[in-house]
């Protein structure tokens, strides 16, 4: 998908997720979202993340380019990562590539591509 402000496309490579010192996510599928200036993230499909780690958080946020995103922590050893996971559960039409997909604040937890 491409327009003048998002671009989504394969992310190469395998991609994992960690934090709390467990493994969240590892992917050969995920993507790579690219909106203005801002820096890239990674999606990561569902099917490939501990869900089992995750609690659905009250949060939610809304891009005028995206949709509405719902928010998640991470249930780690030391305690709960607030809202360290979001996903655009029904993206709008020029993004709906992403839905099913999971990303990973960076601040809070590693992601990084192998």
């Amino acid at each position: 998908m491409t327009d003048s402000r998002i671009t989504i496309k394969s992310a190469s490579g395998t991609w994992a997720v960690r934090a709390g010192g467990a493994v969240i996510a590892e992917t050969d599928n995920a993507l790579e979202l690219h909106e203005s200036d801002y820096p890239v993230v990674i999606y990561f499909p569902r099917k490939d993340v501990a869900m089992a780690f995750l609690d659905a958080s009250a949060q939610t946020s809304t891009s005028p380019y995206i949709g509405e995103a719902n928010y998640f922590g991470i249930a780690a050893k030391s305690g709960l990562i607030a809202n360290s996971v979001w996903s655009y559960e029904n993206p709008l039409d020029g993004v709906k590539e992403i839905a099913g997909y999971l990303s990973f604040y960076t601040d809070k937890t590693t992601v990084e591509r192998f």
